[in-house]
């Protein structure tokens, strides 16, 4: 059997099945892998003792010949802002530092349930309004592949520590793209559900449209068995053949303005699936920028109420104010501000408009482009560029141009985010600097379980990434 910090979640859970390993081992394993790359900061903390408890548990039961659950004994890294019961949920920001929530949220009461451990909770950009990872409060996250690199964000903790081999797998959330974004710059997989796919309650919010949590993983195979353990789907999953296969490509916007290694790697991918009997369909959905003009006035409406109702329901004792007040980072406190004064507050007319026309057009627009060119998936790179610096908050370098850093990054994720569409990364290869690179698929809303069959089967297509090459020492902080 491979070293145990290589297996994935699925792997993980059959050795502990089939008795290859004890889940306690298992956790161990896992434990001291996290105290040996502390550096990394994936984590905010390590719930080691509920985690080993949880183990011997799962060992108990299997020596009494007690059936597991088909995630028993695997440990998971928990995004810090979804609720798991007795553990500080703190959305990585002032304001809720010490909140902890009394019961699981829906995520993780299923994950629970099916026998996976949680190992802790794993860092995010504060209150998940970010890309970079680079949290004032609990400090920046980050690449494993290069120390002095964003992980991506807003799930970069998650994405770091799956990458790192420190866990099988882990649950996000994505909102424009914070699932996939990490992925695609930490060189794993992972997936957004369609909307209100999986349940996204008792998790701090953004936005209650756009919000939703996700899986985390190394392979494909690992993102379909967390998906069908938290929506109970039915049914063996069997990949999709590729041969036959129309993926469209919308070559404007989604492939413009492209790091050049980011658009190289993602062409060699495309001509892999060419030679292996896919069809590339080259099209544009029309307007699509346009068409997204209700991201941010959805992203800037709903936080207000949505984090509000979230403090009432999981019983914090912080009040919206006093996470405006206390937010740490200079992005967050600037957004925090945008979002809380009346004079900056989006209008509700400008919202009501937001959702009831400008959404419905783009979710239409989708719709048409796939019956029109009858494809089963866009392909695109997930993010124009590889990681950047920590630090450069603000702009990152792109074609010799210094560029806004969230927009930049997000702009691929983010219009299928607001559709509420199914998306999956894929790490397709490393750039000279060893970088990696994400290729996305996106699908109409409903499609997950088809999009997960097409991304096992490119998936075998492509170079599996090397994993990163860490030192068990602390550095020097950037």
């Amino acid at each position: 059997m491979a070293e145990l910090y290589e297996l994935g979640v699925a792997a993980a859970a059959k050795a502990v099945r089939e008795g290859e390993v004890t889940a306690e081992h298992l956790v161990e394993t896992f434990i001291d892998r996290n105290t040996a790359y502390t550096y990394l900061n994936a984590f905010v903390s390590i719930d080691a003792e509920a985690a080993l408890g949880v183990a011997r548990a799962i060992d108990q039961a299997r020596a009494g010949g007690q059936t597991l659950g088909p995630l028993a004994g695997v440990p998971l890294g928990m995004k810090d802002n979804i609720d798991v019961a007795g553990q500080e949920c703190s959305a990585g920001t002032p304001g809720l530092s010490g909140h902890r929530p009394k019961k699981d949220a829906p995520v993780a009461a299923a994950l629970r349930h099916a026998g996976a451990i949680f190992l802790g909770r794993t860092g995010m950009h504060e209150l998940a309004f970010g890309i970079t990872n680079n949290n004032s409060f609990s400090g920046a996250i980050r690449n494993p592949y290069d120390l002095l690199m964003i992980p991506g964000g807003s799930s970069g903790g998650a994405g770091a520590s799956c990458a790192a081999r420190l866990t099988p797998g882990g649950i996000g959330t994505d909102t424009g793209g914070s699932v996939r974004v990490p992925a695609a710059l930490c060189g794993i997989t992972s997936m957004r559900p369609t909307a209100g796919r999986w349940p996204a309650s008792r998790i701090v919010p953004i936005s209650s449209t756009r919000d939703t949590p996700g899986p985390m993983a190394r392979c494909v195979t690992d993102l379909e068995l967390m998906d069908r353990v938290v929506t109970g789907s039915r049914g063996e999953f069997v990949e999709r053949p590729l041969a036959g296969l129309r993926l469209g490509m919308p070559r404007g916007y989604f492939w413009e303005d492209l790091d050049p290694e980011t658009e190289r790697i993602c062409q060699d991918a495309l001509d892999l699936l060419k030679a292996a009997g896919v069809s590339i369909i080259e099209g544009d959905v029309p307007d699509i920028a346009a068409l997204n003009a209700a991201a941010s006035i959805i992203a800037f409406y709903e936080p207000g109420r949505d984090i509000a109702a979230y403090l009432r329901e999981s019983g914090a004792s912080a009040h919206f104010s006093d996470i405006v007040e206390k937010a740490a980072s200079p992005d967050v406190q600037g957004i925090m501000r945008l979002i809380s004064d009346p004079a900056s507050m989006v209008p509700e007319a400008h919202y009501r408009e937001a959702m009831d026309v400008h959404r419905p057009r783009l979710i239409r627009a989708y719709r048409d482009h796939f019956a029109a060119h009858g494809i089963d998936a866009l392909v695109f790179p997930t993010t124009p560029l590889p990681a950047r610096p920590i630090g450069e908050d603000v702009d990152v370098e792109l074609n010799g141009r210094r560029v806004p850093t969230f927009s930049t990054f997000i702009r691929n994720t983010d219009p299928g985010s607001v559709a509420g569409l199914p998306g999956i990364n894929l790490p397709v290869g490393l750039t000279g600097q060893g970088l990696p690179i994400g290729l996305a698929l996106d699908g109409l809303p409903g499609t997950d379980r088809a999009l997960l069959s097409i991304a096992a089967s490119m998936e075998a297509l492509f170079p599996m990434l090397p994993a990163p090459v860490l030192k068990a020492a602390i550095i020097e902080h950037a």
